[in-house]
């Protein structure tokens, strides 16, 4: 699964990658550092805490992201 959200504080978007056949789950911050966690559940959980509904141009588009998350990992 690959998500690019529009974000309010910058020009390129914030990406989510999640490639859990390979391993790779990786995001890409409004400010263009990057995040890389060991698992889907880790990642969830760093969103859940760092990104908001505000953060985005399309809040709907953000919460449908973060409910196919945790529905991939029954949080």
């Amino acid at each position: 699964m690959e998500y690019s959200l529009n974000c309010k504080n910058s020009a390129l978007p914030c990406q989510v990658i999640v490639d859990e056949d390979n391993g790779r789950f990786m995001l890409r911050n409004a400010d263009t550092s990057g995040e890389y966690f060991n698992s889907l559940e880790q990642m969830v959980l760093w969103i859940q805490e760092n990104w908001h509904n505000e953060d985005f141009h399309d809040p709907a588009e953000f919460q449908q992201m973060c409910k196919a998350l945790k529905g991939a990992v029954h949080l």
